[in-house]
């Protein structure tokens, strides 16, 4: 049970961290998966961003990215030549959110 209570105390030390910041929860599910694409060095396309239909529409995924972009969350960025594929890239603002929550759980 004493993993269980740890546990439940992070989830909540965790959670008021996160309604201090300024993302919506579909925002931070997007954010998630960027996170998750680029550490595993397969940066998302916008277009697979789209097929995340768990998280939102097309279109509230469009509108979210747009948010995202400007508020300096993410950034769009192409590889070498091909300028079809646009890639979303998280910034050091997205770094330091997440290395946020990192600190947070190891001193859980």
């Amino acid at each position: 049970m004493t993993n269980y209570i740890t546990f439940l105390k992070l989830k909540q030390s965790l959670e008021a961290k996160k309604k201090n910041n300024s993302l919506d929860p579909t925002a931070e599910k997007l954010v998630e998966q960027v996170a998750i694409h680029y550490a595993q060095e397969k940066s998302l396309t916008v277009t697979e961003a789209m097929k995340l239909e768990k998280i939102a529409s097309p279109a509230t995924i469009h509108r979210k990215l747009s948010e995202l972009v400007r508020e300096g969350w993410v950034e769009f960025a192409f590889e070498g030549t091909n300028r079809r594929t646009k890639y979303i890239i998280p910034t050091a603002k997205l770094d330091k959110y997440f290395e946020n929550l990192s600190k947070l759980i190891a001193k859980s």
